[in-house]
């Protein structure tokens, strides 16, 4: 038995109507969405600082250095538990999603027990932009027009971070994000005949100098 069997094709619920096509279809690296999305890293600092913690406060009450360490450890192995579960989280998380761009819409499978599919026509999105990060990967989130709302919550981890008044879908950490961003640029111009404004036009750094931003469309 395969992943999703009822699927026509993969990622899609049912067959495309005349004259659409599929443009690009993927799904999020699930190393990157672990790290980024589900912050693992910073979960993991997270509980190396409170196993130091509890080893430096029992060292200040005298306690010898060795035992002061085996008692910091008990707490290690739900560290590890928890760690693991996140890991496994962003594994399923991205195994379960399913990203599909055609030349009308972009569709979003998501969901890892219960899989909903997001339908979301080229004339709904308002604009979108595009965060590379120095791997190549990236999100591409999609702003919608005022009378669209999604649900933040219902939409995680494939929403824009912080964004929680004015839900946008996004495409998380997307291998090539760029060529993605621009394929969808490409597509949103020619749905709406509009010219397209080359990527390479809006490149701008962000704060923390590690991502690169791009207006996809507008």
């Amino acid at each position: 038995m395969r992943e999703h069997e009822n699927e026509p094709i993969w990622g899609l619920p049912e067959q495309l109507p005349a004259g659409e096509r599929i443009l690009w279809q993927g799904r999020p690296d699930w190393r990157a969405l672990t790290r980024r999305a589900l912050h693992l890293p910073l979960l993991a600092g997270y509980f190396a600082l409170l196993l130091a913690t509890h080893a430096v406060a029992a060292l200040l009450e005298g306690t010898a250095p060795a035992v002061a360490a085996w008692n910091a450890l008990w707490f290690t192995p739900f560290a590890l538990a928890t760690l693991a579960v996140v890991l496994a989280f962003g594994w399923l998380a991205a195994r379960s999603t399913a990203y599909t761009v055609t030349n009308r819409r972009l569709v979003m499978r998501l969901g890892i027990a219960l899989p909903i599919t997001a339908n979301l026509p080229f004339t709904v999105i308002q604009a979108a932009a595009v965060t590379v990060h120095p791997d190549g990967s990236g999100d591409i989130s999609l702003a919608l027009v005022p009378s669209q709302r999604i649900s933040y919550l219902f939409f995680w981890p494939h929403v824009r971070p912080w964004h929680y008044r004015r839900g946008q879908p996004t495409l998380r950490c997307v291998p090539e994000a760029a060529q993605l961003a621009q394929l969808l640029s490409r597509a949103l111009a020619a749905d709406a005949a509009m010219p397209v404004q080359p990527l390479a036009d809006a490149v701008r750094s962000d704060a923390a100098g590690d991502a690169r931003q791009h207006p996809a469309a507008a």
